[in-house]
């Protein structure tokens, strides 16, 4: 159920209705506040989980058994008698989750791998290729469940009690197909506190549906038109085409993604649940470092706080800290996918870090800022120029992240440089390609200046109105939900639910 179409709309008007009618029952009945828990939990479960079964029900019993066996695992492990058997608790449960993961996202890679490899020794092998059809969302609330078992391990969060609340926890429909990876210390805790259904931020939450579906539909969709056209007619299309093309794509991925995760944090919103923020104005990173700290917020924390400081962090030496960001960026490359141009994605994002920091040491050993003193100016410059040569490093990783092939990805960066075919970009189509990028600027520098995180927004719309205000208010959303209905381009498929 794509969340911009008018069948998600619906359904989300449904459900919302016969909430706040049984919400407002509940209270008309005096029911305690546990009782009003457990049933907002069963609703929203039953919700989540027919939601998911509409895709595919088989696949639903792969959610069902992740759950669980990390939800009997994270039991075990604070009476285990020994560290080596809370260990022990840890790993079954991580083979298993991994294990999943592994069979439907990477057996068929392995396996095309395997036969090249016995090809280039001579070796005659025929075997039918197992392909299996990628369960929507498996990475995510795999990553989430992984992240719920580590922290039981650690000591940081106690075992949920209640398998129901466990199992919503993972199957949350907002979040439940293509994130934000919702970490269990930051969720679990919401469920037995709800917030009233009549303090609910109703404004924020239409704020973000409006914000999100914009960016899907408006522009995402439109870029995409340019980005598909130069990616899958590489040789045909001129050099100017293929530049275009490259930050139409890079557009396209950021309003594609952050406009899915607006309208997934303003859905858990109507119903009391805060999502966490999953983007911060990300090309107008200064800086690999903190482009990951704007872009994809939820699975750079979750690498951080799961695989970099397990790693050893930057607390071992130089040499460790270099191969630890090299790992840490190359399973991020490989959670996209089962691909050699998703590990080099990856890689290439790891090399750039490295530099970074290998960088900053030999600069900030040399203290040139005491030496040189530069002016205000020349320190605003050379952060804008350290800006651009981020946003275009990150563009060009972002052909190995488009291309099917790798063959693909170095024909489109020779394509950039050198005389290619003959197709110009038609003006109408081109003209809208600009349009889309000049607003995605315009927005990056307006929330920048506006607003600084989720918070700051929130507490900007959760001042009360005035009767003038909630009209002025209703009239601004209606309009804009027709503004983007009327400028919505051809309806495509969010890019992050093949992840």
């Amino acid at each position: 159920m794509v969340f911009t179409s008018p069948l998600y709309v619906q359904f989300l008007v449904i459900i919302l209705l016969v909430y706040g009618l049984l919400n407002a029952f509940l209270h008309l009945m005096c029911v305690r506040n546990q009782v009003f828990v457990q049933f907002r939990v069963i609703y929203l479960l039953i919700i989540s989980l027919l939601f998911y079964a509409a895709w595919n029900p088989r696949y639903l019993l792969l959610l069902v058994w992740v759950s669980v066996v990390d939800f009997s695992v994270a039991q075990l492990i604070p009476n285990a008698r020994s560290i080596r058997g809370r260990k022990r608790y840890l790993l079954f449960s991580l083979g298993n989750s991994l294990g999943v993961l592994w069979i439907f996202k990477y057996f068929g890679f392995f396996q095309e791998n395997l036969l090249e490899l016995m090809e280039i020794f001579g070796w005659n092998a025929h075997f039918e290729i197992l392909r299996l059809v990628l369960p929507v969302g498996i990475s995510f609330y795999i990553f989430q469940s992984i992240s719920y078992v580590f922290d039981v391990y650690r000591g940081i969060l106690a075992p949920e009690k209640r398998y129901f609340h466990y199992l919503f926890y993972l199957s949350f429909f907002p979040q439940l197909v293509a994130g934000p990876i919702v970490q269990a210390k930051d969720f679990l805790p919401q469920i037995p506190n709800p917030i009233p259904f009549s303090k609910v931020e109703v404004r924020f939450a239409l704020f973000l549906l409006l914000l999100g579906a914009f960016k899907k539909s408006v522009l995402a969709d439109h870029l995409a038109m340019t980005s598909d056209f130069s990616f899958s007619h590489i040789g045909d299309v001129d050099r100017e085409f293929l530049w275009l093309g490259l930050f139409s794509y890079s557009g396209q991925i950021y309003c594609d993604f952050s406009g899915y995760t607006d309208i997934a944090q303003g859905s858990a919103l109507l119903f009391g649940f805060h999502l966490p923020e999953n983007f911060r104005m990300p090309y107008l990173a200064r800086g690999f470092s903190e482009f990951w700290k704007r872009w994809h917020m939820s699975l750079s924390s979750w690498l951080r706080n799961y695989l970099y400081i397990p790693l050893g962090g930057n607390r071992e030496g130089t040499l460790r800290t270099y191969r630890n960001l090299m790992a840490v960026m190359f399973l991020g490359g490989l959670w996209h996918g089962a691909s050699w141009n998703f590990i080099f994605w990856g890689l290439g994002h790891g090399m750039f870090l490295s530099i970074e920091r290998f960088i900053k040491s030999i600069v900030s050993k040399l203290e040139w800022e005491k030496w040189l003193r530069p002016t205000n100016f020349l320190k605003m410059a050379s952060g804008y120029c350290y800006m651009g040569i981020t946003l275009i490093s990150v563009s060009f990783l972002w052909i190995f992240f488009r291309s099917p092939k790798f063959g693909d990805s170095l024909s489109y960066l020779q394509g950039l440089f050198v005389k290619n075919g003959q197709i110009s970009i038609p003006y109408t189509q081109g003209m809208i390609t600009y349009f889309c990028l000049a607003a995605i600027v315009f927005g990056h520098i307006w929330g920048s200046r506006y607003f600084r995180d989720n918070e700051e927004m929130r507490q900007k719309f959760a001042k009360k109105p005035t009767n003038f205000g909630l009209v002025v208010s209703g009239a601004l959303f209606s309009l804009g939900f027709i503004a983007v209905v009327l400028m919505s381009g051809n309806s495509l498929p969010f890019v992050y639910f093949v992840f």
